[in-house]
């Protein structure tokens, strides 16, 4: 008997809502399903949600009895599973309003994201699975205001770049302690390998061989993410808020760019990422990858406080160099999501417009000597882009602009200018958060020699700090408020959290002022 045994149940009709037996991904399912009991609990990876909408929320499960099987089928075999939901009121689903059965299926590693709508807008709701006998947790999620409707108050965290082996997850902790409206991650929400020495379980003890491989094939990438998702404290924050996803790199494998001439081995490494990141994580049907294609980029609007423009600075990214930064075919987004950032700009009725990006998006000069040495791997090889972007926003009177930024394992604050290299000559057209890592790196410290350089070589560069953490952000109708929240170490448990610098935007007011705070 498992040790779960006293939780289980079997949800039986609610009469809340017709409940349609469905693929994971939303379409019928075959005559050939069988709900074929599991020997062990199956919700080793938690629950989570995500792409919040007015009207209803993407939920996601996977079945992984043993999530670290080295077949990547998390010990589930090629079995098809009916999998329950229920979506309530409130926690003890004593007013269930929607559910459903969808299909565990192996082409999916087992993974199902029933996209539930016809829910009430800004509105929290209680979340859980059934399949085999077995409940899972029970998830909290919320809904998304009402289009257009006055919001008075969002409180989101923005993080990214959590490498397993670099540090523990206690940031995640000390986030699902948090009151929120919603997280937004930023990408390399894993590593394709491991960069540290003598990897180890968060839990302690050295990782077993087929895990210290690096990821090249679809049953890699599976075990990848059953090994960051097995983290209590990641699935606790899954649990407790909804997600929005863009990527980064290291879902696929370092610095890799889709612009550029590919072969079929790169190719089917990239669809085997994307589709393990898929199975993984709370997204849509319309973001499920065709192969090494994805549609990541995306908006989602919250009331007529905030829009958020997601973006995807890899897949039509080509090479560049510090001479083709000018160069009218160097491109970061290509051009069709290009045009469509910058229609958005005309398009979008909200107060502030929130980007969601991968790269710093303002320059960076390495160090305070006269020639520029601009960063490699981000915005600055892409100058022209970036330029027609920026002063797009400015021409279209965008007035609280606002770049949210991972990647770079460090916190900073930059003023965005519409041209660097002219700055006396350039309009401030708004602010950049550049969010540290939650765990890359490992232990950080307040500041660095990296950091002192580059204070000194960027006047518009405001604030650098190198320790762990997430940004959280407070947004009104007023200003734009990002609180720096950092951990002294992530190499052993329960370090505490703290507030390290707070910066605030005002409403119609372009760039960040410090909030002086008592440290």
């Amino acid at each position: 008997m498992s040790e779960h045994t006293s939780r289980r149940l079997f949800l039986g009709a609610t009469g809340a809502g017709a409940a349609a037996v469905m693929l994971g991904t939303g379409t019928w399912g075959a005559p050939d399903v069988w709900a074929a009991p599991t020997s062990d609990y199956p919700f080793t990876l938690g629950v989570a949600s995500g792409d919040p909408l007015p009207d209803g929320v993407v939920l996601w499960t996977r079945l992984a009895p043993d999530p670290l099987a080295e077949d990547g089928h998390g010990g589930m075999g090629n079995q098809k599973v009916p999998v329950r939901y229920q979506v309530a009121e409130d926690e003890a689903f004593s007013t269930v309003v929607r559910s459903g059965t969808v299909i565990a299926s192996p082409e999916l590693a087992h993974s199902v994201h029933p996209e539930v709508s016809g829910l009430q807008p800004d509105r929290e709701y209680f979340y859980r699975f059934s399949a085999g006998g077995e409940i899972s947790p029970v998830g909290r999620t919320r809904t998304a205001p009402a289009r257009n409707a006055a919001l008075d108050e969002l409180t989101f965290v923005f993080a990214s770049c959590q490498s397993y082996e670099g540090g523990l997850y206690t940031a995640y902790q000390h986030m699902a302690a948090e009151d929120l409206d919603l997280v937004v991650h930023l990408g390399d929400y894993i590593y394709e390998e491991s960069y540290v020495e003598d990897p180890q379980f968060h839990d302690g003890g050295a990782l077993p061989d087929h895990l210290l491989t690096e990821c090249t094939t679809l049953e890699r990438y599976r075990t990848q993410y059953g090994l960051y998702k097995s983290d209590q404290h990641l699935q606790a924050a899954h649990q407790q808020f909804p997600w929005l996803f863009t990527f980064d790199d290291h879902e696929v494998h370092n610095n890799w760019k889709g612009g550029i001439d590919r072969d079929d081995e790169e190719l089917a490494r990239t669809a085997a990422g994307f589709q393990a990141m898929y199975e993984n994580l709370p997204l849509r049907s319309t973001q499920r990858p065709d192969g090494p294609d994805i549609q990541i980029y995306r908006k989602l609007q919250y009331g007529s406080l905030a829009d958020f423009t997601l973006l995807d600075s890899h897949s039509f990214r080509n090479a560049s160099s510090q001479e083709q930064r000018f160069d009218p075919d160097i491109t970061n987004l290509g051009a069709e999501q290009r045009d469509w950032l910058i229609d958005g700009f005309s398009d979008s009725t909200a107060q502030w417009q929130v980007i969601g990006n991968q790269q710093p998006m303002g320059e960076f000069d390495r160090d305070p000597d006269p020639e520029v040495k601009r960063l490699t791997s981000s915005w600055d090889l892409y100058a022209l882009e970036r330029q027609t972007i920026l002063q797009a926003a400015r021409d279209r009177d965008v007035d609280n602009l606002v770049v949210i930024t991972g990647d770079r394992h460090a916190n900073h604050v930059l003023d965005l200018l519409t041209d660097y290299d002219h700055p006396d000559e350039a309009e401030l057209v708004g602010a950049e958060f550049v969010g540290t890592s939650l765990s890359s790196n490992g232990d950080g410290a307040d500041t660095s020699p990296v950091g002192e350089d580059l204070l000194k070589g960027n006047p518009h560069l405001k604030f650098y700090n190198y320790q762990r953490g997430y940004s959280r952000v407070t947004l009104t109708q007023e200003s734009f408020t990002n609180e720096f929240m950092v951990l002294p170490y992530v190499s052993e448990p329960d370090s505490p959290i703290e507030l390290r610098a707070r910066y605030v935007v005002e409403d119609g007011v372009p760039g960040a002022v410090e909030d002086t705070i008592s440290r």
